[in-house]
């Protein structure tokens, strides 16, 4: 049994490739449209690993972060942020929020699977 991932973005193409590269290394995968739902399914299930885009309809990713780390089972739980803003203010609003670490878009679904398998092995 793979380790879960919850894979949050607004973008179907990009959810798509994130669970494409994903579950091609052994990981299962669920999507979701944006930070509400996210937070509705990280609330139903713990995630080994919870990957998430910033700029979002109805919750964006740092308030999806920042509302996970406010649930027990979330404290110690890795997020990454995977987004097309990658300025130094960004990054710093991120570990704020509570985020483990950051992928560019458009990233490298070679890079992902490298960076998650070291986040969560």
């Amino acid at each position: 049994m793979g380790k879960s991932i919850l894979a949050v973005d607004d973008s179907g193409s990009l959810r798509q490739m994130v669970v494409f590269s994903l579950l091609a290394a052994g990981y299962q995968v669920t999507e979701a449209v944006d930070g509400q739902d996210g937070l509705e399914k990280a609330k139903a299930k713990v995630f080994d690993l919870v990957l998430t885009d910033h700029n979002m309809p109805r919750m964006d990713g740092l308030t999806l972060i920042r509302s996970l780390r406010t649930i027990a089972n979330y404290e110690r739980v890795p997020i990454l942020m995977l987004t097309t803003e990658s300025s130094d203010e960004m990054k710093a609003k991120g570990r704020a929020a509570g985020a483990n670490g950051w992928l560019v878009k458009p990233f490298d679904p070679q890079r992902l699977t490298e960076v998650v398998k070291k986040v969560i092995g």
